[in-house]
């Protein structure tokens, strides 16, 4: 007898199949599809398209209410369950007992299995094929359904319902809205903390992570995100314009930059002095640069103008820092400047550096780089140099591979090399670990260990250099000038023990620094790094200049202090240099008679003035006299601290102080410094809409 052909199902009506998935045509919604089974596909019509659902008579869904097992001891309440009612079966018309007596009931199945499908120890959803852990609880599942899918077409029975809701369907609607708020809060505080790119909330890896610790945390859109920084960064702006409306003078630094793909920036940053003499420095503004830079529509002079204006402190600037290497600075069509231009000291020193390089030396800096990278890039090479430093009693060291972004590196590495040479020479001449073509090509002559060890001394003293101008911590303008004369004076002069290739290193960086730092000018005393050492009770004698020198220095001191506006009362001006009047020797006056002693007071008041004993005092040459002829301080300590204590003694030159040592030695971020380091790594992943909040929030947290 030939085999009835199996019914089509008529839920193929609003469904088409498409490989291993299927396609509602009513919603476009797709599910996984085994073959065969067609209960997924039925659940949904009966969930989503009830109404319009093209279903056989005898399959259509017939709502009923049936007492739920887990419920009836309890509430006695009713549940609406969907049915699919056959021609052969009549639940509505069949007798109590016949149900009851029929096939044993099914425990009661979460309705999270209507999307999820169970393979091995993990759950597939069918909606969005993410693969969950299956470990014998169905949470997981249905945070993944509320936090993905509830929009759209949620199968959780319940998940919409409002407080009367059962519980047991998803375990009290997620976070409060206070702990969405604080976790939304601290995702944007990350986010200006590490300079991370806002798109990173759109990366699947960090929405995993959030939904693994906060279950049912749902991240908002990333224009929430740019709200909430834009939110910090009008809150910092309005405290900073408060706090420089204080301020009496301020520095400007020029940072410019590059980002790929080829994108130039400038950071423009202020720094000035507190009331209670602590240095501060805050990101303006940065702008973004065209490329021809030069135009006087684009020019960064008139930026600098605009960020002057827009913050208040026109008028109050004192010198700009910057790293420009292109002269962009100095463009004639710009309006003139009312400060003075000083450029980045680490930046004048690596193009010193730079310069210098021989062709000779740059050859010896390329062999060393290979011999290091074979060192760190071999495994057997790197284990053999291990064992002979603990053979040599040598410290287990790694060699360090220098940077052609940092002149610096070079320095550590020569120094390094020198440290490891026997051991290494050991490692090359072992033919077991290295070939002789290998060897050959890697070994350095001794010629070359020689200029080597001749020429890492002066590299140092130069780094030293950079690294003291570019703290962030203490006063560094003050410091250049007796470092850039010393250095040309002391270290740069060529020895007789010196190679050729080191002398003609010494003498090119020399050169350099004489005419970038303009150390034989005229105009030297009026250079902002000048009068900063004079205000520096540390560098104040001057003793690298020329006796010409230092007193063109104290006639310019002389100048500043007599152009002073001070804006002090006459009785706040008493007060404050009460501390500094000489004490009259007591013992005497006591042994005059008190007549005598108060009619000689009163005729020499009457004959000097009655502010005699103080007018020297309070007079502005002799404010600097006092001031160069006290005793100078250890090169230890900070003049900062120095002035807070002192600053009543020479109330003019401590206003001075202020105006001038405010004024950083390098750009922002220093190039030595760890910290500039890692936040010039950070800033060039910024989108360049978002750039300037971005570093604004950041520097100044």
């Amino acid at each position: 007898m030939k085999r009835a052909s199996r019914r089509r199902s008529s839920v193929w009506d609003c469904f088409e199949q498409e490989g291993k998935v299927v396609r509602c045509m009513k919603c476009d919604a797709t599910l996984k599809y085994c073959g065969g089974a067609t209960s997924t596909m039925i659940s949904h019509m009966s969930r989503h398209h009830a109404s319009t659902a093209p279903l056989d008579e005898d399959e259509k869904p017939v709502i009923c209410r049936v007492q739920s097992l887990e419920e009836e001891s309890t509430a006695n309440s009713e549940i609406m369950q969907v049915a699919i009612m056959s021609s052969n079966i009549n639940i509505m018309n069949a007798n109590p007992t016949e149900r009851d007596c029929g096939v044993k009931r099914r425990p009661k199945r979460s309705s999270v299995w209507d999307i999820f499908v169970r393979v091995d120890d993990e759950v597939h959803c069918t909606m969005c094929d993410t693969k969950l852990k299956y470990r014998s609880s169905t949470t997981n599942m249905m945070y993944h359904i509320k936090n993905n899918h509830q929009g759209t077409a949620s199968p959780l029975r319940g998940i919409n319902k409002g407080p009367s809701s059962s519980s047991s369907s998803m375990p009290n609607a997620g976070v409060s809205v206070a702990a969405h708020t604080e976790v939304t809060e601290l995702i944007s505080r990350m986010i200006e903390k590490d300079m991370l790119p806002i798109s990173l909330i759109r990366g699947d890896g960090f929405r995993e992570l959030l939904a693994y610790t906060v279950h049912t945390y749902k991240m908002p859109p990333a224009e929430d995100i740019v709200r909430l920084i834009e939110g910090h960064f009008q809150e910092k702006a309005e405290e900073l314009l408060v706090q420089l409306g204080k301020v009496e003078k301020v520095s400007l630094t020029a940072d410019f930059w590059t980002a790929l793909p080829f994108q130039r920036y400038v950071t423009v940053s202020c720094s000035f002095i507190t009331e209670d003499w602590q240095g501060r420095s805050v990101v303006l503004q940065t702008h973004k640069l065209s490329p021809d830079s030069h135009t006087s529509t684009d020019s960064v002079t008139e930026r600098l103008f605009n960020t002057v204006e827009t913050w208040g402190i026109d008028g109050k600037v004192t010198a700009c820092v910057h790293n420009d290497t292109q002269g962009i600075l100095f463009t004639h069509e710009c309006p003139p400047v009312t400060w003075d231009y000083a450029t980045c000291f680490a930046t004048t020193l690596q193009l010193a550096v730079s310069v210098g390089l021989s062709e000779d030396l740059v050859r010896i800096i390329v062999s060393a780089g290979k011999l290091v990278k074979h060192f760190n890039h071999n495994l057997q090479a790197c284990e053999a140099l291990e064992q002979k430093q603990v053979h040599m009693c040598l410290p287990q060291h790694k060699l360090i591979q220098s940077s052609k972004a940092r002149w610096d590196t070079i320095c550590d590495m020569f120094e390094r090399l020198l440290e490891q040479r026997w051991p290494i020479k050991a490692v090359l001449s072992d033919r077991t670990i290295t070939n002789r073509q290998e060897a050959q090509m890697l070994e350095i002559e001794d010629d070359c260990w020689q200029i080597i060890e001749n020429f890492t001394p002066v590299l140092a003293t130069l780094k030293w250099a950079t690294t003291v101008i570019s703290t962030e911590t203490e006063v560094s303008i003050s410091n250049i000038y007796p470092i850039t004369f010393s250095l040309i004076q002391t270290h740069l002069v060529p020895k007789e023990n010196d190679v050729e290739q080191v002398s003609e290193f010494k003498l090119k960086v020399q050169k350099l620094l004489q005419n970038h730092m303009e150390v034989d000018s005229n105009g030297l005393a009026s250079k902002p790094a000048l009068i900063a050492a004079m205000l520096d009770p540390r560098h104040k004698h001057l003793s690298f200049l020329t006796p010409t020198g230092r007193l063109s220095a104290k006639v310019k001191l002389h100048e500043l202090v007599a152009k002073l506006d001070v804006m002090t009362t006459t009785v706040g001006l008493k007060d404050e240099h009460q501390e500094i009047l000489v004490t009259p020797d007591i013992s005497q006056e006591a042994a005059m008679p008190s007549q005598l002693r108060s009619d000689t007071k009163n005729t020499m008041m009457l004959l000097l003035g009655d502010n005699y004993s103080s007018s020297y005092a309070t007079d502005s040459e002799a404010q600097v006299d006092y001031y160069l002829r006290d005793i100078a301080p250890s090169l230890d300590i900070n003049p900062l601290d120095w002035w807070k204590v002192n600053g009543p003694r020479f109330p003019k030159l401590a206003t001075l102080a202020r105006h001038y040592l405010c004024v950083p030695g390098v750009s922002l971020p220093s190039l030595l410094s760890e910290s500039g380091q890692t936040f010039a790594k950070m800033r060039t992943r910024l989108a360049p809409e978002h750039v300037d909040m971005m570093i604004f929030v950041n520097r100044n947290a």
